[in-house]
């Protein structure tokens, strides 16, 4: 059997690494394991130093700042020695076989994600199987987790096979590292898989998930739910609600869109149009709620009030450029797509019209002005960007 790279960035996640570790080392396969230790202070590199493992990689941040997820995977990535690698999260624990149903359905161009099975933290899903085998490492039982998989598991889905990706995913390394690895926009977690899963697809990969192949998942352990960051299982850290506010925000700047995917996980990719807004009678919460949705906001009244506000609270907040994205009414409009916005009249229905723009343009196709709600939309072009956001 090939070998796989097990690519697992920990910060303070001993007790959940020991397991994972183990799990992987019950494969029949002696594969590699990467462990990327971010600045924890739990006894983690105490636990590595001990092992005497030559067929475990180990990159140390000594800290007292993290990296986060985004930095340590891709850091990790560029050691792995083997062809193959898998992006693993230290609060998964790898079945039987999961190394052998992954790579029967790995290819070049192809990532392939295992079945994760989790307990009642989140809701049920049809990508996932609602299992409880214990919330915490001292509740679970691998070798009754093992029995079910070997002897009474059966898949949700009348195929062995289907379309979607998730943590943990499989993926040549060349094939990562062709799209460029993880945006940095996203550091250091939170958005950054589902911005390089947009990226898959549109370099033209295929996204499957094995039934086969399953890992149990404690869930959510790294950062949202960690309690060396102040969350508990099932509480979310004060850590991980600012980082996904601030990356959600991040996310729409760079597509356009919020994230989108099928029920099963497979990335729906709305087209990237060059958009500005001109806003009539502005004021700092339509500001606020308009300014990730568009290229460029041109602002009539107010200009220097609202924007000296706005840019002092959001741009810390943000890789891009506000002074580049907020101009006055008076300049000049290059962009494509112009909408035409009166605060005054602007609505709940007409912001989600703003949400769902890429869409609705996209069905629209022409180039002409016309009315949507409150909105005044003119397409001067129609042309897209998606794909240049493909290679970081």
């Amino acid at each position: 059997m090939e070998k796989i790279t097990f690519v697992i960035p920990s910060r303070n996640n001993l007790e959940f690494l020991q397991l994972a570790y183990k799990s992987i080392r019950n494969l029949k396969t002696k594969h590699e394991v990467l462990v990327l230790n971010d600045a924890s202070t739990d006894g983690t590199q105490e636990w590595i130093n001990s092992l005497g493992d030559d067929d475990l990689i180990v990159y140390h941040n000594p800290g007292p700042e993290r990296i986060g997820i985004v930095g340590m995977f891709d850091k990790g990535i560029e050691m792995a020695r083997t062809d193959i690698i898998m992006a693993f999260h230290a609060d998964m624990v790898a079945a039987p076989n999961l190394d052998k149903h992954i790579l029967k359905h790995l290819k070049r161009g192809t990532v392939v994600s295992a079945t994760r099975v989790e307990p009642p933290l989140h809701p049920d899903g049809p990508e996932k199987m609602l299992m409880n085998f214990g919330i915490e490492v001292e509740d679970f039982d691998i070798n009754k987790f093992n029995n079910w998989v070997s002897n009474d598991y059966q898949p949700k889905h009348g195929t062995l096979v289907t379309e979607g990706i998730f943590a943990p995913w499989c993926i040549y390394k060349d094939d990562f590292l062709a799209v460029g690895g993880h945006d940095e926009l996203f550091a250091p977690q939170s958005k950054e898989d589902s911005d390089l899963f947009n990226r898959f697809v549109l370099n033209g990969y295929k996204v499957l998930q094995t039934w086969e192949g399953l890992v149990y998942h404690f869930t959510s352990r790294g950062s949202r739910f960690n309690k060396h960051a102040g969350g508990a299982a099932g509480q979310n850290s004060n850590e991980w609600l600012q980082t996904t506010t601030k990356n959600g925000r991040e996310f729409i700047r760079k597509w356009g869109h919020f994230i989108k995917h099928d029920p099963l996980m497979k990335p729906i990719i709305p087209p990237k149009y060059d958009i500005g807004f001109i806003v009539k009678k502005c004021n700092s919460n339509l500001l606020e709620a308009l300014e990730p949705w568009c290229n460029t906001i041109y602002i009539k009244d107010d200009m220097q009030v609202l924007t000296t506000h706005y840019l002092d609270k959001e741009q810390p907040n943000t890789s891009f450029n506000l002074n580049e994205r907020i101009k006055p009414f008076d300049n000049k409009k290059n962009n494509e797509i112009l909408v035409t916005i009166d605060g005054n009249k602007f609505t709940q229905q007409d912001f989600e019209h703003i949400q769902q723009l890429p869409e609705i343009l996209k069905d629209s196709g022409e180039i002409g002005s016309f009315e949507l709600g409150n909105l005044h939309i003119d397409i001067i072009q129609i042309n897209t960007y998606e794909k240049k956001l493909i290679k970081i």
